[in-house]
């Protein structure tokens, strides 16, 4: 078909034909970027401190509250014959350096011997209870083989935590 003056005309199939074209590759593009800005957030390197781990009550708590400050990881247990020199040393040591430069982040762990047999709430209360304990206790995790915690294995990982006996201590 010829347009007055005889230019051809573009006919509107070919238009559309290009528009989905055009609109399908902003699509994928789209679709990309999502795609790899979320995937480049999980291998982002972490700190200890972007983890978030779960409380004695099952509620969710971020590490970050803890940053800028000296803290001793350490998982406990309330069934070893260490328990009362160990709960009373954490807590004289959290009391004496102070919670606005000093943190002790207790994580009850039964995978030495069975040694930690309550729920996380038991273990919590046992410990303000019976020592005075006033550092925040955590829910009872595993700190070794493929279900660690990742804040623990990230500590393992990074040769922070050393093995003292049969706990782990960390100092971040």
């Amino acid at each position: 078909m010829e347009a007055l003056g005889g230019y051809p005309t573009k006919s509107s199939a070919s238009r559309a034909g290009l528009i989905k074209v055009l609109l399908s590759v902003a699509v994928c593009m789209g679709s990309l970027y999502l795609l790899q800005s979320k995937l480049a957030k999980s291998r982002k390197v972490k700190d200890f401190y972007s983890y978030e781990v779960k409380d004695a009550r099952g509620r969710t708590v971020s590490l970050e509250k803890y940053r800028g400050k000296v803290s001793l990881v350490v998982n406990v247990a309330s069934g070893s014959e260490l328990t009362e020199q160990n709960y009373r040393a954490l807590q004289e040591l959290h009391r004496e350096l102070g919670t606005s430069h000093f943190n002790v982040l207790a994580f009850p762990c039964s995978q030495y011997g069975d040694t930690e047999s309550g729920t996380s709430r038991e273990i919590e209360a046992f410990a303000k209870s019976n020592y005075g304990v006033t550092f925040p206790i955590f829910a009872k995790i595993k700190i070794m083989g493929s279900e660690a915690e990742p804040a623990f294995r990230f500590i393992t990982k990074r040769g922070i935590a050393t093995s003292h006996g049969r706990r782990n201590f960390g100092m971040l």
